[in-house]
């Protein structure tokens, strides 16, 4: 296993730096190597504005989500709970809504403010719904989160409609690194400042995932480590939606597939889990720009269409692989 952890770490740092070399030539502007090294000024312009902002952005929503979604899955003691399936987002995107309604002209972080905040009481609400609930099969959970996010979804965008805000709402949320430039994406550093503190609190998450008297006993104060890793997924989604937009997919997939194959200790898993959410997220990026280049298809989009997949293949798969 620790082989396995190593060739894990090493074969993914390698593949993210060739992938990260090959985004920054890889859009509508024509940026090459020559001109790179020659000091051209409109190629030094473009990498410096627009490129490295982007993959920076790209790798912190990558790693920030994929960790969001193994914190929350492991405390709730699911693999398929997660600020997508969970009402975070939706809660996130609906905060979202009310700071451009109530406070539109006001600074990027007083949104952020507002989408952490709903983000938090839309999480700690189906919490407290769950734990009133007794299910015997674990994909009902998902499913009241997944139903949970509708309900405020469709809140959402009927409180836009009647502001005749829906278009608005649909760039804002659309999740797509396209307008990322420097000066548009520095928020997302609060989201990798916070995916520190996760790997912190690893050991503390390891135990509480095992139930409340086994952290107990060990003497671990479960309530407020449960707490602040459910604060933890909660800042995480609201930063990048705010930032970047909705990221569908990472935060429930990628978790489920690093555990998979190095077990549940997240002081081993949160790193692998990190690496390889940017490297996801980064691939698919690179493939909507490829597909059918000049035009760009949002991120977002691929990641819903794989994404998906990936997560029937889970579905259909659950017992086998330990998931059931």
């Amino acid at each position: 296993m620790t082989r396995l952890r190593a060739w894990h770490l090493v074969a993914g740092t390698a593949a993210l730096a060739v992938l990260a070399a090959w985004s920054l030539f890889v859009g509508v502007s024509d940026l090459t190597l020559a001109g790179l090294l020659d000091g051209r000024p409109d190629d030094v312009r473009v990498l410096v504005e627009s490129r490295l902002p982007r993959l920076v952005a790209i790798l912190l929503a990558g790693t920030a989500m994929s960790v969001a979604g193994l914190v929350m899955m492991h405390l709730v003691g699911n693999r398929f709970v997660t600020p997508s399936t969970a009402g975070t987002t939706e809660s996130a995107t609906f905060g979202v809504l009310v700071a451009t309604l109530l406070a539109g002209g006001e600074a990027l972080i007083v949104k952020m403010a507002m989408a952490v905040a709903f983000a938090l009481l839309g999480t700690f609400f189906f919490m407290a719904v769950l734990r009133r609930l007794t299910f015997r099969d674990m994909m009902l959970v998902p499913l009241a989160g997944i139903m949970f996010g509708g309900v405020i979804g469709a809140a959402t965008m009927f409180v836009a409609y009647r502001a005749d805000l829906l278009q608005s709402l649909g760039a804002w949320t659309a999740g797509d690194f396209s307008g990322v430039l420097r000066g548009r994406y520095e928020l997302l550093w609060i989201a990798g400042a916070v995916t520190v503190l996760g790997y912190l609190y690893a050991d503390r998450f390891t135990v509480a995932g095992l139930g409340r008297s086994f952290a107990i006993n060990l003497g671990v104060r479960y309530d407020r480590v449960v707490n602040t890793g459910l604060v933890l997924a909660a800042v995480i989604t609201a930063v990048v939606v705010v930032t970047v937009g909705e990221v569908p997919f990472v935060s429930l997939i990628v978790p489920n597939l690093v555990t998979m194959a190095l077990g549940d200790n997240l002081r081993y898993a949160l790193p692998a889990t990190a690496l390889t959410g940017a490297l996801f997220v980064l691939l698919c990026d690179i493939l909507g720009r490829v597909v059918r280049f000049p035009y760009e298809i949002p991120v977002s989009t691929v990641l819903g269409v794989i994404g998906s997949a990936v997560f029937l293949t889970l579905l259909g798969g659950g017992k086998r692989m330990g998931l059931r």
